[in-house]
């Protein structure tokens, strides 16, 4: 969230936030406080959508003011159109899908409710902003071909963010043979297969491989979370960080990152493509992905990092066992990370200002 205010005010807009929150927060823009959601909670989150709408069409004078509604996820998207019923308003909307919520992929009952829903309000706004290429094959272009003009924007760090300079590859390449190698697993932590694969590694290599996690976990996917990382020696769990402050300092400390997710195994999870190879990237950290991702397909489109198939946790072990046999690979895959266009990695000044010109532009179904 924060990252795409920021992508909007170093583009030269002005931003008001109409926002519900997850935890406690302090906004660096001007803020709506639309209420608390919890994780996995769909009757209260649902009951949110009319309570966020209320308190939204309550502050009209503020609303009315927006040339457009950048409506972030399906919830919000909902809240945004009855907010706009609330108030009379005509105010111009664009749906952003972050993620493809696995109520969206199911093929009952329900999942047509809710697809029905998307399509619905999907054909009234202006535009749709995905983060990945595979979001539009596997469901969107599946589901509503021709009701909606698509735009990717990927997750890139924003232009104007203080992330400072890109490293030199050749800091890796110099490193002792012997040194410990260092995974990370960054951002939002929410896999349990992850974690388990994680730790298996660190019971296979104890002496020689360090894993450090950093950010948030999600405690409905993962409901024992520091227990298992406090009884390995070699696992460290920082908490959470500010992007993109804490950035550099983070991958500065690792060697690898752990690009994989399977939280929605065979839907979301193949489809998207995570902030942590974008700023792995840009630090010269290569990734590892589970092959048949999009992440993978990213991997191997830029020849920069670790593709391993199933079942991982044979495979993992096995890569990173021939790591520490020769970690040219590694060393390899930085030099070429390093060698990459930089706006590979970082999103270009403008680019959301064209994004949003681009599509008040484009016409609305009635």
């Amino acid at each position: 969230m924060r990252r795409r205010v920021k992508s909007f005010t170093g583009d030269g807009m002005s931003v008001v936030g109409f926002m519900m929150r997850r935890r406690d927060v302090s906004p660096e823009w001007k803020n709506v406080d639309l209420g608390m959601t919890r994780d996995g909670a769909f009757i209260q989150r649902i009951k949110q959508i009319f309570a966020g709408a209320r308190k939204a069409a309550a502050q009209r004078d503020l609303l009315q003011q927006a040339d457009v509604i950048y409506a972030r996820n399906l919830d919000m998207l909902a809240c945004a159109f009855l907010a706009k019923r609330y108030t009379s308003l005509k105010t111009p909307v664009i749906y952003e899908s972050l993620d493809v919520h696995r109520l969206l992929t199911r093929g009952d009952v329900v999942g047509r409710i809710f697809r029905g829903l998307e399509r619905s309000l999907l054909k009234r706004t202006r535009a749709l902003v995905v983060s990945s290429p595979g979001f539009l094959k596997n469901h969107f272009e599946r589901h509503y071909q021709g009701d909606f003009t698509a735009y990717v924007v990927e997750n890139r760090l924003s232009a104007d963010s203080g992330f400072g300079p890109r490293p030199n590859a050749a800091d890796s390449a110099d490193a002792p043979a012997d040194r410990k190698l260092v995974l990370g697993w960054v951002g939002m932590l929410r896999c349990q297969r992850s974690l388990n694969l994680l730790c298996a590694l660190a019971d296979a290599f104890p002496g020689s491989l360090e894993i450090r996690l950093h950010g948030i976990p999600a405690r409905t996917e993962i409901p024992i979370f520091e227990p298992e990382i406090d009884r390995r020696p070699n696992m460290t769990f920082f908490g959470k960080f500010r992007s993109p402050e804490d950035l550099a300092d983070i991958y500065a400390s690792l060697d690898l990152v752990w690009a994989g997710d399977f939280m929605e195994a065979g839907y979301n999870s193949v489809w998207l493509l995570p902030n942590r190879i974008y700023e792995g990237g840009y630090y010269v950290t290569p990734s590892i992905a589970p092959a048949g991702t999009e992440t993978a397909a990213w991997i191997e489109r830029n020849n920069c990092g670790f593709v391993i198939a199933e079942p991982l946790e044979q495979s993992l072990p096995d890569l990173i066992g021939r790591i520490f046999k020769d970690r040219r690979d590694v060393a390899a895959f930085s030099a070429r990370l390093a060698s990459l266009p930089e706006d590979l990695f970082v999103q270009p000044a403008g680019f959301m200002r064209n994004v949003i010109s681009s599509s008040l532009r484009q016409e609305v179904a009635a």
